[in-house]
């Protein structure tokens, strides 16, 4: 139990730094060292998520690093797709799961890493465009069982006009919604089918995560911008690699 308490740490340090990488972090410590089983496992990520990205959010809300229109503007069809993605999520083996999962995190690194500078100022808001990427982002992202940040930055930096630095905040506040709601869609499927939930393994590991994420916010605001963008790129890459030789191969 002290090795998921130490990985629960990582994974907030993950949120809080990247703004993402907390569900592909999570899965695993709830599988390996949590020993979860991989559907009850998957769905209780996505609590844990929402819980340590909720809290991960303060700091840059109170720094006023939130961009609430796109919150409401891509959070909210985010829900909704979220559900739905979740519902199909429910329907599929684990492995094709995990196999979209790794196509997606590896083009998202490609374009984070190809993107122009995560300093360029804030552009306009086409309220029709973010609205359409708040819906398939959240279906895919409640497809695959993830919190989605690893899609939700670069859509918000390359495709919303948002800063680096704001992008990280704004996506843990669309994490969190979205991730409650996928995790109840995930709740009715499961305990339906008659699984039961570890609510003590989830409240400690979402505490420890907590814990993490505050450091890595920390850290992450004296980071340079553009090694922020390059090393969240990179670790895209490198979370891709494992989980194709790890989970699908």
């Amino acid at each position: 139990m002290v090795l998921a308490l130490l990985g629960a740490i990582f994974i907030g340090l993950s949120l809080g730094i990247f703004g993402s990488g907390g569900s592909i972090l999570t899965v695993p410590v709830l599988l390996y060292l949590a020993d979860m089983p991989a559907n009850t496992a998957i769905a209780s990520s996505l609590l844990i998520v929402a819980f340590i990205s909720l809290f991960g959010s303060w700091p840059s809300i109170r720094k006023q690093l939130i961009s609430w229109p796109h919150v409401w503007l891509f959070g909210v069809p985010g829900m909704v797709g979220a559900y739905l993605g979740a519902w199909a999520g429910g329907m599929v083996d684990s492995r094709i799961q995990l196999g979209v999962f790794v196509v997606l995190m590896a083009i998202a690194a490609l374009f984070m890493w190809r993107g122009r500078s995560a300093d360029k100022p804030a552009q306009a808001i086409h309220v029709a465009k973010v609205i359409a990427d708040g819906l398939i982002v959240g279906a895919v992202t409640g497809f695959v069982g993830v919190g989605g940040g690893f899609l939700i930055v670069p859509a918000l930096v390359l495709l919303g006009g948002v800063t680096m630095v704001r992008a990280i905040g704004t996506s843990l506040v669309i994490i969190a919604l979205k991730s409650f709601v996928g995790f109840a869609k995930y709740y009715s499927v499961l305990t339906a089918q008659g699984l039961n939930f570890d609510w003590p393994i989830i409240a400690m590991v979402s505490i420890a995560g907590i814990v993490g994420s505050f450091a890595g916010n920390f850290i992450g605001s004296r980071l340079p911008r553009q090694a922020l963008q390059k090393g969240f790129a990179l670790f895209l890459g490198l979370m891709a690699i494992i989980v194709l030789t790890q989970s699908v191969l």
